[in-house]
């Protein structure tokens, strides 16, 4: 393993979800704040954000199961609700009770799960009180989300079942690189060393074989939309969404439809960004994260 994931994950801690290890790292000074993951990588994406976050919150962030340093079980039922029981239930297991929650890509469907369990009291665990969100690029509003190919053929046909096995071999590299690029800007692509991380983020614990099951979360995004979506609408939290515009399954389109469902909408475009804005200018994310949360705390 690279030098650089290592020391990540050195620097982290499990913790037992009904029988599974759970990987998260719980680090600095604060406010709590809660950090979803995206699809297909882990905590790791945070990293260029992590000294900044850690200066002024008590970060807290795990690798979802099936992905990262988790358990990554094969026979297993993966769905965004479980997601959501995993990070209520290390809350619970932190003793946290209110967060702020920057989410990303799944991560945004797991934070609308948790919010839709806020707003009608519908909690797994405990019961955190999210004080505020801000969401990067992610699928709010399946009927605006674009998946690649790729990700379709291999999380909603038999294709994944399929080519599970050979989820680690050279070909598949061949196979995702391209449509990992695809989801950069054209001036913030990933460079050789970063491609090379997200594949042995992939490979840990043998986390290929079971790429395909994870990715079946695109049936939850159809199944609870008016569920998600009712809540993003009804809940009294400060929402902001930072997206970037070049991003082809959720950038300028998704924001769009952002501002046409969400009462008084908070948007804030990256023009030149793509589906990873923490990764390709993790500068202009702080900037606008911390304006937010500013403005949330501010005394009245």
């Amino acid at each position: 393993m690279d030098a650089e994931l290592q020391r990540w994950r050195d620097a982290g801690q499990y913790f037992d979800y009904l029988g599974f290890d759970i990987f998260y790292r719980c680090e600095g000074q604060g406010p709590h704040l809660l950090l979803i993951h995206g699809y297909p990588f882990n905590t790791f994406d945070w990293q260029p954000l992590w000294s900044r976050l850690t200066a002024r919150f008590t970060v807290i962030a795990p690798d979802m199961i099936g992905m990262g340093f988790s358990a990554k079980p094969k026979a297993y039922g993966y769905s965004v609700h479980d997601h959501a029981d995993v990070h209520e239930a290390l809350l619970a297991h932190l003793g946290v009770q209110t967060v702020h929650v920057l989410a990303h890509d799944l991560g945004d469907s797991v934070g609308q799960e948790l919010l839709a369990r806020q707003v009608w009291s519908e909690h797994a665990y405990g019961a955190p009180r999210i004080e505020s969100v801000t969401w990067l690029n992610g699928g709010m509003f399946n009927e605006s989300y674009t998946p690649r190919l790729l990700q379709k053929l291999m999380s909603a046909t038999p294709l994944g079942d399929i080519l599970g096995p050979l989820q680690g071999s050279r070909v598949s590299r061949r196979l995702l690189e391209p449509t990992i690029r695809e989801m950069f800007g054209p001036d913030t692509q990933p460079t050789p060393h970063m491609m090379e991380l997200f594949h042995q983020i992939l490979e840990c614990n043998d986390g290929k074989a079971v790429l395909h099951k994870v990715g079946r979360f695109i049936e939850d995004r159809y199944r609870h939309r008016n569920r998600w979506v009712r809540a993003m609408r009804e809940a009294r939290v400060p929402m902001r969404l930072i997206d970037g515009a070049l991003d082809p399954n959720s950038g300028a389109h998704m924001a769009r439809r952002y501002s046409e469902v969400i009462p008084d909408a908070d948007v804030v475009m990256l023009d030149r960004i793509g589906h990873w804005p923490q990764l390709e200018d993790p500068d202009a994310v702080w900037r606008h994260f911390t304006d937010h949360i500013d403005r949330v705390t501010a005394p009245e």
